[in-house]
């Protein structure tokens, strides 16, 4: 088609206007935000450098997406690394997750294990697998949990129904438990029909009364299905401990109100402690009367921050008798995770799983509760390697909130203490909910669960015992400041004498 010169110089005309009109407008805003700089009076960088001062901002919160994807190497990020997301998504797509060439890992870095290879190991027709093991036995329904490795405490409101329901589905196709967390058990845990353990936070959320207080008929109602296996009295997180939670009244609706046992509206107030408990004497009377009323395992979740309180607790045990014992106390780490908690918590308080796992194995060990009482680990335990330390340090199981979050897609954004998570997994925005395919990331769920037992049954069979939980301290060598390793019985003694440690 031939054009003529007058409709080219038409064209040209009508995109020279288009552009002076667009560079008008950028030069009007740039005007106004230059104006709005200058004359407010918050942000000393804008004030004094209008316009310009804003792209510190921007490049400040870009910086970490930027650091993560292209300048950290693989072990190099906190929370967590490459290495260690990238090994939960290999397992979490049914990939394989064997290397080539030779560790990237450091392992001359202080605080490494080195697990101790076995002389001559089991044949391979000999291979380590895990036995079921019994968790109160003195309850009228024990349970005989199946796998060493499950689902810690993620509530709903926390994260997503979608989340949820993947997580539901997913442990019960993998044969692990999972924690409701402390807002309540919801149609979206039970709908999958896996094996539950009902947290019980300091608000009671789910089975409060009127006046906040526990309600045995709640608690009735709740132990009535089948699914709930077990009770866990929440006392401290990891992440924040001795500091309660709010759950905003906006964001209690109708749904969440009736699961939660709230008001629609109403801010969900979780107290920095229950009020009902001030003494171990009073702990240990809410476990036996819960114990009681519903006919199943009770335990406690708690963080270490000294050996004292803990002997406390285990004297006061003694004194009362092992039937007054939690049947399992689940040990969090304070590099445990949450959505939103205060950074010096986060930080600063709260003894690390790696020194708190061992005191508390050998107290229980010392009162002679080991049959008694099981030691549940949690804390940054995503990996297999992480969990076959815990084991052989003592743990009776490990359960991990942030390593199925990874398997459900989560990029470690840090967008969780906002509703604006781009992976659907902890917000309630529809826009973003949608990107969380349950039919596809419940399979996610279930490989990666399965990918980690089978990965710490291969570590177990490496230093030669049958069972995972025969490994013992002795089997794992920990890197010291020098460069040198040093066995873990050696700088952990156990208590027990007549089972090498």
């Amino acid at each position: 088609m031939n054009v003529s010169m007058e409709q080219a110089f038409g064209v040209v005309e009508f995109l020279a206007l288009i552009f002076v009109v667009v560079a008008g407008l950028m030069a009007v805003a740039v005007v106004i935000l230059f104006i709005v700089d200058r004359t407010q009076t918050e942000d000393a960088i804008r004030r004094n450098y209008p316009v310009i001062g804003r792209f510190r901002h921007l490049f400040s919160e870009l910086g970490e997406f930027f650091r993560q994807y292209f300048f950290a190497m693989d072990r190099e990020e906190l929370p967590f690394n490459r290495a260690q997301r990238d090994w939960v998504g290999r397992a979490g797509g049914g990939k394989s997750n064997t290397v080539a060439f030779g560790s990237t890992r450091n392992l001359a870095l202080p605080g490494t294990p080195i697990f101790v290879n076995a002389p001559f190991p089991p044949l391979d027709d000999q291979y380590a697998s895990t036995e079921p093991l019994m968790i109160g036995p003195t309850a009228r329904k024990p349970y005989l949990a199946p796998s060493i490795f499950n689902i810690s405490g993620m509530s709903y409101g926390a994260i997503s129904r979608p989340a949820v329901q993947a997580l539901s589905r997913g442990a019960k196709e993998a044969g692990v438990w999972l924690n409701t967390g402390e807002g309540g058990v919801s149609p979206f845990h039970l709908e999958g029909g896996c094996d539950l353990v009902f947290q019980i936070g300091t608000a009671k959320f789910g089975v409060r009364d009127q006046n906040g207080g526990l309600s045995d008929e709640k608690l009735r109602a709740v132990a009535a299905h089948d699914t709930i296996r077990m009770f866990e009295i929440k006392m401290a997180q990891g992440a924040k401990p001795g500091k309660g939670g709010i759950l905003p009244g906006a964001k209690v609706n109708e749904e969440i109100a009736r699961i939660r046992g709230l008001d629609v509206g109403q801010d969900g107030i979780s107290p920095n402690r229950h009020r009902e408990i001030d003494s171990f004497d009073h702990l240990l009377d809410m476990v036996s009367h819960i114990r009681e009323v519903t006919g199943k395992p009770v335990g406690i979740k708690t963080v270490v921050g000294a050996e004292e309180p803990f002997r406390e607790l285990f004297e006061t045990i003694a004194r009362r008798g092992s039937d007054a014992a939690p049947d399992f106390i689940t040990i969090d780490g304070g590099e445990g995770g949450t959505g939103a908690a205060p950074m010096p918590l986060i930080d600063l308080v709260g003894m690390p799983i790696r020194e708190a796992l061992p005191l508390v194995v050998n107290l229980r060990d010392e009162f002679h509760l080991r049959e008694r009482v099981r030691i549940i680990a949690s804390g940054k335990l995503v990996n297999p390697g992480d969990v076959a330390w815990a084991i052989a340090s003592g743990a009776d199981y490990v359960a991990s909130a942030r390593g199925f979050m990874f398997a459900l897609g989560c990029i470690q954004a840090l967008k969780c203490n906002k509703n604006t998570c781009p992976t659907g997994i902890t917000t309630h925005d529809p826009r973003f909910q949608k990107g969380l395919v349950v039919k596809k990331k419940y399979k996610r769920v279930a490989r990666y669960a399965k990918a980690i037992q089978s990965e710490v049954e291969t570590i177990a069979h490496s230093v030669g015992v049958s069972e995972p939980r025969l490994m013992r301290r002795r089997h794992v060598r920990i890197v010291q400041p020098n460069g040198r390793s040093v066995p873990m019985n050696k700088l952990y003694p156990g208590y027990n004498t007549t089972t090498p440690s």
